[in-house]
């Protein structure tokens, strides 16, 4: 059982990946959750687990974040409930592999909304209440895709890199509170985000080595009570984001392009 300390935490996509490492973590920590994803099975059964396991109490809401007017019910709802949020973690995303002029248009919209209209409302929301209070914390689930270009996945690096630099932004704006804002960038890891995104095959998932979300998890919660502005997770990453900083575009998008491709053992 843990320690129970009454303040919440509401994170997004917490019924898989890095999301639901995330819940565990902040359950373990005495945090009681607000956990949203689209389906209600997913959230009862990790609500159920949690709530038995940690003895705190949790909240779930049946949201598809990608509908335009979903993120702005899950803030409505959390407020009918009376629930005042300590931590905010935006970790649900998705992406879409394939060359941009013959992926659909319609999918990449919903990841757009998802990717960046979700996190920017939910981000306003409850950051309008912390500097109202001067405090609370915020965690920004990022990528380093955000950092590089993305042949295969335009669409879903360009989503990370507007989050990053909104970020970067928003740490500024909040020097002077005692609001801090964390932006988690993982790597390639072993989560649905690449069955989702149809990226089962490409030489990345089945010839690289994926992160393991339990770690990725824990550095964005370490960074974020720590206060950090940004965590690369991974030495690998940190150094393929470094690397790319020094390099040409061209050739960072070179590099990316290469682990798009269809891996041999699927051949």
């Amino acid at each position: 059982m843990a320690t129970f300390n009454g303040k919440y935490a509401l994170i997004t996509g917490a019924t898989s990946g890095i999301g639901n490492e995330l819940a565990k973590l902040f359950a373990k920590d005495g945090y009681n959750l607000v956990i949203v994803a689209r389906t209600e099975s997913d959230l009862e059964g990790v609500a159920s687990g949690l709530s038995s396991i940690y003895g705190i109490n949790v909240t779930t809401i049946a949201k598809d974040l990608s509908l335009p007017n979903a993120p702005f019910e899950v803030y409505d709802e959390v407020k009918t409930r009376g629930i005042k949020i300590d931590v905010l973690v935006n970790d649900a995303a998705q992406g879409q592999y394939g060359k941009f002029v013959e992926t659909d248009i319609q999918r990449e919209l919903e990841i757009v909304r998802l990717n960046i209209m979700a996190y920017l409302v939910l981000t306003k929301f409850f950051l309008k209440e912390m500097v109202a209070r001067n405090e609370g914390k915020i965690l920004q689930v990022a990528s380093i895709g955000g950092q590089l270009p993305g042949p295969m996945q335009s669409v879903y690096h360009a989503t990370k890199a507007f989050i990053l630099s909104h970020t970067e932004a928003l740490v500024n704006e909040l020097k002077d509170t005692a609001v801090t804002i964390t932006a988690l960038l993982p790597g390639p890891t072993d989560t649905d985000f690449f069955n989702k995104a149809g990226m089962e095959h490409t030489k990345m998932v089945q010839e690289g080595t994926l992160s393991d979300p339990a770690k990725v998890a824990k550095d964005g919660y370490e960074a974020l009570m720590s206060g950090d502005n940004k965590i690369i997770s991974g030495l690998k990453n940190k150094v393929q984001v470094a690397m790319s900083n020094v390099m040409p575009d061209s050739v960072a998008a070179k590099q990316v392009e290469k682990q798009m491709e269809p891996s041999e053992k699927e051949k």
